[in-house]
């Protein structure tokens, strides 16, 4: 009776090296960073290509250009090596007696004040609990919480998937924010042909996902005359303030804002900041970090 062929397993070793060579643009610095030589990293590349029947990469030059089967194992890379470098942290958490981490992950920019609130009482009590925040995802918010890069999704557009849950935490409406001396400011509420004469500023996200664009503008077939992008919210606050833009902000946002007052956009805008997080038994320390949030007042 034949048996049936051994299973090729993949070695991490090429994956870690590709994802350091996309970092660095660099074989040189890739190997560097690795503490191992460019023949040894050629080498283990070269082995891999062998045992698989691949080829990884071409050389242009002085630069690499990954094949088909390299850019496979580099988005390979992105999904499985967070979550192994997660496990380890994970087991180092057991062998210290750590009780265990929440990993939060934002797609709310202007949150992060509301989730220090939250977080100072939740640390005094579980001390041994580590907390850690992000908001940088290689595949989006949702897909990182399905791929266990995080624990926790604050999030204010809950896309339902199977497995995961959401919990609303607070409720808030979107306001248009302009400058007190501004025109807008006098209306009751704006309409869409109100923004062709204004600078729109918001975070940079995709248009597709800011409510102002596919709630009020797209619908009216209308935009503003320009669109820009800032990274903060104090920075979009002060530019609103000094009228060279208007902004669509949480209205919470406002209350000790400077020089700045908010005006309903369309018949308003409602919104909720939920929670979401991967369905099924949850650990004590992340259902009541949970609860904890339904408590903290935005």
């Amino acid at each position: 009776m034949n048996e049936p062929p051994a299973r090729l397993v993949i070695d991490l070793q090429p994956l870690v090296i590709l994802r350091e060579i996309d970092r660095t643009s660099s074989l040189t610095e890739a190997a560097d960073r690795l503490n191992l030589t460019q023949s040894a990293v050629s080498h283990a590349v070269r082995r891999f290509e062998e045992r698989h029947g691949v080829t990884l990469w071409e050389r242009e030059g002085r630069k690499l250009r990954l094949t088909p089967a390299g850019e496979y194992l580099l988005g390979l890379a992105a999904r499985v090596l967070p979550q192994l470098e997660h496990g380890a942290s994970v087991l180092e958490d057991y062998s210290r007696g750590r009780r265990g981490a929440i990993r939060v992950g934002m797609e709310c920019h202007p949150c992060q004040d509301w989730l220090m609130r939250l977080v100072d009482p939740f640390l005094v009590e579980w001390p041994d609990v580590d907390l850690d925040v992000t908001s940088a995802f290689q595949f989006g918010g949702l897909a990182a919480l399905l791929g266990h890069e995080i624990d926790l999704l604050v999030t204010p557009d809950p896309i339902e998937s199977p497995g995961v849950g959401y919990r609303p935490v607070f409720d808030y409406e979107l306001v248009l924010a302009v400058a007190k001396d501004h025109p807008l400011a006098r209306v009751g509420q704006v309409a869409p042909s109100d923004m062709a004469r204004e600078t729109l500023i918001t975070y940079p996200v995709p248009r597709e996902r800011l409510d102002i664009y596919t709630r009020f503008l797209v619908p009216a077939h209308a935009r503003p005359r320009r669109h820009r992008t800032a990274e903060t919210t104090d920075l979009m606050l002060r530019l609103v303030a000094s009228g060279r833009a208007v902004s669509a902000t949480p209205d919470w946002l406002l209350r000790d804002a400077k020089g700045v007052t908010g005006v309903r956009i369309g018949s308003g805008i409602q919104k909720s900041i939920h929670l979401g997080y991967r369905t099924g038994a949850l650990p004590r320390y992340l259902e009541e970090f949970m609860q904890l949030a339904e408590t903290v007042d935005i």
